[in-house]
């Protein structure tokens, strides 16, 4: 019999981002495979949603969030305090294994069900799912100061680590920040690395056409010998979007009115962006928002002509690899989460400076061969990250941690990326 998982996070409303995008196709996936699952996330009011036979969606009120006020934060006494929403569902629920994607407010769930203090004799296994860098989200949205990297840590070692039984992390650059944390604690915890995916047979190269092309030209006011840029994703702080400015600016320096970019996505920084672009390459760039038709989305990506990823510290990155799945040249930073599946050999990947990034746009358009090899080797690329694949393999990697939490597995079949060392816990642990 499969065991039930209920997952929290607090990244989460009708137009976010990766991690929504991850627990949508995890839902997907209990479906198909008949896996009970149960997922927690903010919204305005409490509600309860039901996902085919397996899945069920709690929607609990909760208060917007000051750094990022188009989410919602589940705070912590909604399950802290004796009758809280929470604390109920997991009462009702009563899940095999608990998973927590969340550094901030819900983490401190994992130490009370390892304590026991909700439920006499009931001890799931308690998870925690890392999909971005503290230390990176400090910077961009509190400071930039030198100690705060030094507070994160500390906090990252005390507050957050020792709270759950193991760990994953969607990439080897976001595991590298628990590396830290994990030296000098009493109980042996793992770190496994675990991708995210896309969905390759919703993002695919036969979705392009001539037709289809102009058509999009013809809509956003592109000239019709124009190359079409892309940019797919959240207008938010940390993704660095001075660059596609910077390098639009270059490229409209150097050949008017030869590419035109696309901008699909809402966020903080619309408004700031859209101005921006407005007073420096007037014309040149097209603001499109919150695509939520997929298959809309699907076709713009497939007949674009380069797709563009400025953030060089990306946790991860779906939006580049549906770009790849899609036939589209990425090009992006040589760094980050994205170098899990993207190098030299099916992307375009360069410094993270306008004037890089213009010469690998012109590169991709000034040989079409060479291009089109990168290209085709990105789509198998692509292929072995579809959805499918991703979710059953997290779901497998469950089972294994918790048969490791209970007792009846004593090693995992698949070694973790690295496991917490032994040392000084100031005399106690969580």
């Amino acid at each position: 019999m499969s065991i039930k998982t209920l997952h929290l996070t607090n990244c989460w409303h009708s137009r976010s981002g990766g991690i929504a995008v991850f627990y949508r196709e995890m839902l997907r996936a209990a479906e198909r495979l008949g896996r009970p699952m149960r997922l927690v996330v903010p919204a305005a009011t409490d509600s309860t949603e039901e996902h085919g036979r397996f899945g069920r969606i709690f929607h609990l009120a909760a208060s917007r969030s000051r750094l990022s006020p188009g989410y919602r934060v589940i705070l912590p006494a909604r399950y802290l305090l004796a009758g809280a929403a929470l604390r109920r569902i997991i009462a009702e629920e009563r899940p095999d294994l608990v998973e927590c994607c969340d550094r901030y407010t819900l983490h401190y769930l994992g130490a009370a069900l390892r304590r026991g203090w909700f439920l006499r004799g009931y001890r799931p296994t308690v998870v925690g799912l890392t999909c971005e860098r503290m230390d990176e989200n400090v910077k961009r949205y509190v400071t930039a100061h030198p100690l705060a990297r030094s507070f994160c840590q500390l906090y990252l070692k005390w507050l957050h680590f020792p709270m759950f039984d193991h760990h994953i992390a969607n990439s080897e650059h976001t595991a590298a920040e628990l590396h830290a944390a994990s030296r000098g604690h009493k109980v042996r915890r793992g770190v496994w690395v675990r991708p995210m995916g896309a969905a390759c047979g919703l993002f695919r190269p036969e979705r392009r056409s001539s037709r289809m092309g102009a058509l999009l030209r013809s809509r956003f006011g592109a000239p019709e010998d124009s190359r079409l840029l892309l940019y797919a994703g959240r207008l938010a702080p940390e993704k660095n979007l001075e660059l596609l400015v910077d390098t639009m600016e270059l490229l409209e320096r150097e050949a008017p009115g030869g590419f035109h970019l696309l901008v699909a996505g809402e966020g903080v920084q619309h408004a700031r962006l859209e101005d921006e672009c407005a007073r420096r390459v007037p014309g040149a760039v097209c603001f499109l928002g919150h695509i939520a038709d997929r298959e809309a989305l699907a076709d713009l990506f497939a007949n674009c002509d380069s797709f563009l990823h400025p953030n060089p510290r990306e946790p991860f990155g779906i939006a580049p690899l549906e770009a790849m799945a899609s036939g589209l040249p990425l090009v992006a930073p040589h760094s980050g989460g994205l170098t899990s599946y993207a190098n030299d050999s099916n992307a375009w990947l360069v410094n993270p400076s306008a004037a890089a990034f213009a010469a690998a746009i012109r590169a991709i358009g000034g040989d079409r061969e060479s291009a089109m090899a990168r290209v085709r080797q990105a789509r198998l690329t692509a292929e072995r990250f579809d959805w499918e694949r991703v979710t059953a393999g997290f779901f497998d990697l469950y089972d294994e941690i918790h048969a490791l939490v209970q007792g009846v597995r004593t090693e995992p079949l698949t070694l973790p990326h690295f496991y917490s060392t032994a040392g000084n816990c100031l005399g106690w642990e969580i």
